[in-house]
């Protein structure tokens, strides 16, 4: 046992679980203990508690570990809450601790005396004010262990007062559990390949739980010809080029995707509770794969649940099945619905509506930067639209975004997490004008810590997700466009690198210039502000293409809205009864 102070105590338990930086505004006697003991965590200083708390999460998100972020008592604490809801959302292990004021002062009216306890008790799994100094090291263990064993956040509160009371402490060694690894029965799969091949027209939907089955879905995909649909967080663990995949389904989606899924008569749901289910057909039937039990059925009714990890489940089910299913119409269908919905991208990138620049054009070009480790963080809106369609995945790059709470701001916070962490990769954040102009700024902090970040901007002077969605209800866009600032002159003012681009020969220029910068090894942040149209992305939310579902009127009415031509892009159904009647 060693006697010192409580706060550094807490400092030597979060590095006992090897933390080595926390994110926050240093406020209260808690900072002392990181003073003390600075060598083993750093405190990395943002310059709003809202970006260090979406830091945090995107971190645990990107690593698996712990992300944590510290607040001082009442307006710090608030700020937190941002990135609780994030963290808690997206079943991720992040630990917030937050100071309150001295015991003595709780419940007076004392100056930012506020209930905390009751503030935070519903956004955490475990939660914990601690009432001695001696608790303090002890809360915190036992609140990281929870995080992981529950994956998701926990909070810890400390009165002020207790933070410097002198304790003894002792590092305990670190006992990690191994969960154990979920298999299927010989039952099980001989059910799921059975409905594969009974299945005329079968999809595999796959979701973040299969982040460490990458290889298998793609086997998988092969092996039974089905075509893959992801949601998109999930975006980037299947290849870009991989040719069954057809991108995402929803509004952050693809046209063939959303074909193929309602064109579906099984789908096999792995490692997803995607929420969206709930809409398709009842008609179709799931293989629904899982290693969280509570969500096997959540979403959709399920004709075969399967309580296994998926890479294990798929490895199974691979093996019982000795030769690859020949390719279906169905699947040939779908890969020229796929090369089409390329085309399209194409005719987007190379379109200059008014004689503005398209987010694809932008897209495609900063597509130069991306190396086979890249990072992206991607924000929330119609920026996230663009870039799951456009941004190369599959040769190692990862992505991390605000899938279930939508967290607006999260792109720039995600960077500062992803070049603090893996400080020799390349990081690329893609934010709309809105989202970023309420982090802004935390420039200040990637030019503090010299992260060479290279954030880009969308410029289009308005909320352009929620613009697309009140017009879809008829309703007016009030108050949803805004004024700019010219972003690249803000960032200069930083300390950053800004380019700001409005025409083809302004944004090759620039992404030159970015080349040029990341040769030298410049390690400023750079701020790409690109002037883009605010015409809205193809809705492949709701697509009326399907002729044995909508009339002909309605498919006519959808494909004049939104510039889709049915000669070059026809319908998925369109092009299998081609298919099935040339055969």
């Amino acid at each position: 046992m060693t006697q010192m102070k409580a706060s550094e105590a807490l400092v030597k338990e979060l590095a006992n679980w090897h933390v080595d930086h926390v994110y926050g505004i240093p406020a209260d006697s808690l900072i002392d203990g990181f003073a003390a003991e600075q060598d083993l965590v750093s405190y990395i200083q943002v310059r709003h508690e809202e970006v260090g708390a979406l830091a945090a999460a995107a971190e645990s998100k990107l690593t698996g570990k712990i992300g944590v972020a510290l607040a001082a008592v009442g307006p710090g604490a608030v700020h937190l809450i941002y990135g609780l809801c994030d963290a808690k959302m997206d079943h991720t292990p992040m630990l917030v601790i937050i100071s309150n004021v001295a015991t003595s002062m709780m419940n007076t009216h004392y100056l930012q005396d506020m209930d905390e306890d009751e503030l935070f008790s519903g956004l955490d799994t475990f939660h914990r004010q601690v009432s001695d100094a001696k608790q303090i090291p002890g809360t915190v263990r036992a609140a990281i262990q929870a995080a992981y064993d529950t994956q998701s956040p926990s909070v810890v509160i400390i009165p002020d007062d207790l933070a410097n009371v002198e304790i003894d402490y002792e590092a305990l060694p670190i006992q990690s559990q191994s969960q154990p690894v979920l298999a299927g029965t010989d039952e099980q799969v001989a059910e799921t390949i059975s409905l594969i091949k009974q299945a005329k027209n079968p999809v595999m939907l796959v979701g973040t739980g299969i982040r460490h089955a990458q290889s298998e879905v793609v086997a998988f995909s092969e092996k039974f010809g089905l075509p893959v649909v992801t949601t998109a967080p999930a975006v980037g663990y299947v290849p870009t080029d991989f040719v069954n995949n057809l991108g995402a389904q929803g509004t952050i989606g693809t046209q063939p995707a959303f074909e193929a899924m309602h064109m579906a008569d099984l789908v096999v749901m792995v490692g997803t509770s995607y929420p969206f289910m709930r809409f398709m057909p009842k008609t179709i039937k799931t293989v629904q794969i899982n290693c969280d039990g509570q969500a096997l059925g959540e979403q959709f009714p399920a004709t075969q649940m399967v309580h296994a990890d998926a890479k294990t489940y798929l490895n199974q089910v691979l093996q019982a099945q000795a030769e690859a299913l020949p390719e279906s119409h169905f699947l040939q269908a779908c890969h020229m619905a796929r090369e089409n919905w390329h085309g399209y991208l194409d005719e987007r990138v190379a379109a200059r509506p008014n004689g503005q620049l398209t987010p694809e054009a932008v897209l495609r070009q900063v597509s130069q930067l991306v190396t086979a480790d890249t990072v992206y963080g991607l924000d929330i809106g119609n920026n996230t639209v663009w870039s799951t369609r456009m941004l190369p995945f599959g040769d190692g790059q990862v992505m991390t975004m605000s899938s279930w709470f939508g967290a607006m701001g999260y792109a720039l916070s995600a960077g500062i997490a992803a070049q603090l962490t893996y400080p020799d990769r390349r990081v690329i954040t893609f934010s709309g004008d809105g989202g970023f102009s309420m982090v802004v700024q935390d420039i200040l902090t990637q030019v503090q810590y010299q992260l060479p970040v290279i954030n880009v901007v969308l410029e289009n002077g308005g909320y352009g997700f929620i613009r697309q969605e009140k017009a879809k209800a008829g309703q007016s866009d009030y108050a949803l466009k805004f004024m700019n600032a010219n972003w690249a002159g803000v960032a200069e003012n930083m300390g950053a690198i800004g380019l700001r681009v409005t025409n083809d020969d302004t944004l090759k220029a620039a992404v030159e210039t970015i080349k040029h910068h990341l040769a030298a090894g410049d390690k400023k942040p750079i701020v790409l502000d690109a002037v883009v149209t605010d015409e809205a992305p193809l809705d492949t939310n709701t697509m009326k293409l399907d002729p044995d579902k909508y009339s002909d009127r309605m498919i006519g009415q959808f494909r004049v809205k939104y510039h889709l031509d049915g000669d070059r892009y026809p319908s998925l159904r369109r092009i299998l009864n081609r298919l099935e009647a040339d055969k």
